[in-house]
């Protein structure tokens, strides 16, 4: 509890401010998702170390990614911004979820780290899973959108399997598939390994917490999948003859490709990141 009340906080504090003034000065957050980040990220190390990785691991590797081919990306994205500068309403979209059941597990726990241990706490457990759900979802959406746009392969819309113009909702390519996953091993081996310094567990535990990997690599792949449906379906895409681009909302100069205007980017994600929330929390109450 010392720990908690005077170094924990302290820690947060300063790694916490850190980051949100080197995402401001990089533009990858503008104030208000800077401001949104910083109390995010308190939380996230307050609470235990162990969620505080998952969250930098997620915000790293997505801002490297999204930096990464921008000169390529900006005749591609008609929404494109420079350093992929976030607001906080993105920054609520990719943590939001996470931030509460973080908090719950802290109240839960004692504000101590935990292994997935249904035995222990069923609760805990699927509380501990829906968070890694969260991360290897947006992880992988990112990587998988980032990567799979500047592939030369041509993209294909999930539920037709027809070749679409690059940067259309729903299009995927066997690289942006493959990055999801990856993205997602990476959201799981971040959690095994911080975990091994961090949580207190019975060696048989301990040992089964690697199945945590291979959970959030199908985590990551499975969010990029319903992502790539609830885009190619529920959310616009169109060509503007004017702009010569793909974007997403209808208009004179646009003509059709795919999906209706029930949802846009924000919405897709959240509905996206709720099921993979969901899924990995149940999966991980069987698995552990």
């Amino acid at each position: 509890m010392e720990e908690k009340s005077l170094i924990r906080p302290f820690i947060s504090l300063i790694i916490s401010t850190a980051i949100a003034i080197r995402a401001l000065k990089r533009k990858s957050l503008n104030l208000s998702g800077a401001f949104l980040g910083f109390l995010v990220m308190f939380m996230h190390f307050y609470v235990g170390y162990r969620f505080g990785a998952l969250l930098l691991v997620f915000f790293f590797t997505s801002s490297k990614l999204t930096k990464y081919g921008e000169e390529k990306k900006r005749i591609i994205d008609a929404d494109f911004k420079e350093g992929g500068q976030r607001d906080w309403i993105q920054v609520l979209a990719n943590s939001g979820i996470a931030t509460a059941l973080v908090v719950i597990v802290g109240n839960l726990t004692g504000w101590q780290d935990k292994c997935l241990d249904s035995k222990d706490s069923a609760l805990v457990t699927c509380l501990i899973g829906g968070v890694i759900g969260q991360y290897a979802c947006c992880n992988g959406d990112t990587w998988s959108s980032e990567l799979g746009m500047l592939s030369d392969a041509q993209p294909r819309l999930i539920t037709t399997f027809k070749p679409v113009r690059k940067g259309t909702n729903g299009g995927v390519t066997t690289t942006g598939l493959i990055a999801a996953a990856a993205a997602g091993g990476v959201i799981g081996l971040t959690f095994v390994v911080v975990g091994f310094f961090t949580a207190k567990c019975t060696s048989d535990v301990a040992l089964k917490q690697l199945l945590v990997i291979p959970l959030s690599t199908i985590a990551g792949l499975c969010g990029s999948l319903i992502d790539s449906v609830l885009g190619a379906t529920v959310q616009f895409s169109g060509f503007c003859t004017v702009r010569n681009k793909v974007v997403g909302k209808p208009g004179p100069t646009v003509k059709r490709i795919s999906g209706t205007s029930i949802l846009d980017n924000n919405g897709v994600n959240l509905v996206s990141v709720c099921l993979t929330t969901l899924l990995t929390a149940i999966a991980c109450l069987y698995l552990f």
